[in-house]
């Protein structure tokens, strides 16, 4: 395996399995921080499912798979709505799955760490592997749409107070969304301060629209009673069923919620999510209904028909406003994504800056987000309104919340020892409705579902090939790697010149001589005066705590090894890590590190697709160099080639 790339490992001694005794990324020492942290939580974590009410309700009742706007159909839409936010958000996210942090993080790849750490070497463990890699792969595809529908679907509301303005909104939506991903180098806790004020207000307006609505048609309240959702599904048949496929756009923010439980940490999200998020949404979709009821013809854009004219103009500028906001949800925890991704080895080295001092988790991956930008703006200049990106947009999410769901059985069952009935209890209650939302989503591949759908198959070709890609790597580097004991003996013989200085070489293998310090010493007869052999390890925790960062070993012939353990949330510093261990003091001064660099060569029997060795040999020739990953200076390293059959 490269010498540069971190290798997975079983979670270290000190990993606590019961959720409730993780390390909480940001525990809040008083009342005010606890109110400023749930306040910034509004401005990156609701912003998705806080805008779903411009253009949720409207699917339902206006579109290729609308029903009737009539009293009972208008209920059972509603109280489908209020059940899918209960079941879904409230019960299955906010409630159960943020318990499952890892060591502060969220995401489907640290729910998927987490379930099959205690599982190793087992049958089991490779499908969860697979199941979490393939749900991480369909959350990129709703990285990229969720953005374009936000900010389209408010900018579309231009057209209610002035249609002649229709030709400005793909023009204008699409120079919002190169602002929006100009501004994240600044980071989500800057975006955070100035964008949770903006969405109170939002809140707040949701609220005051609902509620004036609502008054005027207080029968609506009947929503709540699951028997109108029941009657929907069961007495409008084909139609009644359709219609899930709208209603699911109502909780389409819960999976990026949990992704971005690293950036603020459980007690906010939830906070914000009872006290406010979640009464503003029920308020609002009711006074949506009860304007359908008063006035059917409102269906066309029902969020916009309950505002009054005076008011419209403001009100379109804040949905603008909350929309591009709605889209940092699903960018910071793509962002999250990725950096887990490339420390649990499934995507290449990726350059990723860290955007505080004082927060951890605060990120901006560069290449992510230009990726993610441009494939919003192709998706609003493809599909051109947000009632046609609608049709794209869910059944990735519904995939991913079902793959979330069964990890979640896997951790409940055999890390929290849950019994079989509480597991199964709750993993019926959430994959009932999850299963049926999938299959009424699976309609609109044809129609645009399959967007995300290559997005995620060409993603999670791209993990596996990477993973397999290392996997086999290793294995040459095994095949070929002279024993560490055979290289002393060797040495004996043949007996090198001792320079001064310190020499560092990283490996993957901890038995093992490098094929680095090999080389140099077969073609220069050197060796330095000390000689350092660092492993970097990359455990299934989110971090790992300090007493456990790395061990030393000093060996013989002036040889010592370093082995150094990181969780897949934290990003390694060699030239600090071996201050640390005594290696080095201020300056690097004597200090050389020697680095592989591997040309991969497709042979006849390579032990993976010969078309997936030439992409894995893409992915590494474009992966951010080790120097850079590792905070190595340049300066101080000297890399030795090599080619590698694979």
């Amino acid at each position: 395996m490269p010498e540069t790339a971190p290798v997975a490992s079983p979670a270290a001694a000190d990993t606590v399995p019961e959720a409730r005794k993780s390390e909480a990324p940001h525990a809040p020492g008083s009342h005010g921080s606890l109110t400023k942290l749930s306040l910034a939580a509004l401005g990156v974590v609701f912003g998705d499912i806080g805008t779903s009410p411009l253009y949720s309700l409207r699917e339902c009742f206006h579109g290729e798979h609308a029903i009737a706007p009539n009293h009972e159909n208008v209920l059972g839409v509603l109280s489908l709505v209020f059940w899918s936010l209960t079941l879904i958000v409230s019960i299955k996210y906010v409630a159960y799955v943020l318990r499952a942090d890892n060591k502060g993080e969220g995401g489907i790849l640290a729910l998927m760490a987490l379930s099959s750490s205690s599982l190793k070497k087992s049958r089991l463990h490779l499908v969860l592997i697979t199941l979490g890699v393939f749900g991480a792969a369909l959350l990129y595809g709703d990285g990229v749409i969720t953005p374009a529908i936000s900010v389209l679907s408010a900018v579309e509301g231009l057209q209610e107070a002035a249609p002649s303005t229709a030709p400005l909104v793909i023009p204008l939506t699409i120079a919002i969304l190169i602002g929006l991903f100009a501004i994240q180098r600044h980071g989500t806790a800057g975006i955070g301060a100035f964008f949770g004020p903006v969405m109170l207000i939002w809140f707040g307006t949701l609220s005051v629209l609902g509620i004036v609505n609502l008054v005027q048609t207080p029968e609506v309240l009947a929503g709540v009673n699951p028997v109108h959702a029941f009657r929907l599904l069961t007495q409008e048949g084909a139609i009644g069923f359709g219609v899930l496929g709208a209603v699911f756009l109502v909780v389409t923010g819960g999976e990026a919620l949990y992704a971005d439980l690293g950036h603020f940490g459980r007690a906010p999200i939830r906070r914000a999510w009872f006290s406010l998020v979640f009464p503003a949404l029920l308020v609002n979709y009711m006074g949506q209904a009860a304007l359908i009821l008063r006035q059917p013809d409102a269906v066309e854009n029902p969020f916009f028909r309950m505002i009054p004219s005076f008011a419209l103009y403001p009100i379109v500028a804040l949905s603008t406003a909350a929309t591009v906001i709605a889209s940092q949800a699903l960018i910071s925890g793509v962002y999250s994504l990725s950096q887990q991704a490339i420390m649990l080895g499934l995507l290449p080295r990726m350059t990723i800056r860290h955007t505080s001092e004082h927060e951890r988790g605060q990120i901006y991956v560069p290449s992510i987000n230009w990726m993610l930008m441009l494939g919003t703006i192709w998706l609003v200049l493809t599909f051109r309104s947000s009632s046609n990106l609608a049709a794209a947009y869910g059944i990735a999410v519904t995939l991913t919340m079902v793959i979330t769901t069964v990890l979640a059985f896997i951790l409940v069952r055999k890390r929290w020892g849950w019994s079989l009935w509480q597991a199964s209890g709750i993993t019926l209650l959430l994959l009932v409705p999850e299963l049926a939302f999938t299959a009424a989503n699976a309609v609109k591949i044809e129609h645009g579902g399959w967007f995300p759908l290559l997005v995620g198959a060409a993603l999670f070709v791209v993990m596996t090939t990477w993973q397999r890609g290392r996997e086999v790597l290793g294995m040459r580097f095994r095949e070929q790697m002279l024993p560490l004991d055979d290289f002393h003996d060797l040495i004996k013989v043949e007996i090198p010149a001792r320079v001064p200085g310190t020499a560092v070489f990283m490996t993957s293998q901890r038995d093992g001589t490098p094929p680095a310090m090999l080389h140099n010493f077969l073609h220069n007869r050197v060796l330095h005066q000390r000689v350092v052999l660092l492993t970097i390890i990359t455990e299934d925790l989110a971090r790992v705590s300090e007493r456990s960062r790395f061990t030393q070993e000093e060996m013989a012939d002036g040889f010592t090894r370093i082995t150094a353990h990181y969780g897949f949330m934290e990003q390694p510093n060699v030239p600090n890590l071996l201050a640390r261990a005594g290696v080095v003091g201020a300056s690097l001064e004597g200090i050389t590190f020697f680095l592989g660099r591997e040309t991969m060569i497709a042979t006849k029997h390579p032990g993976m697709a010969r078309w997936r060795v030439h992409l894995f040999s893409f992915l590494s020739k474009n992966s951010q160099p080790a120097t850079r990953f590792f905070a190595i200076p340049p300066d101080r390293v000297m890399e030795i080639g090599a080619q590698i059959e694979l």
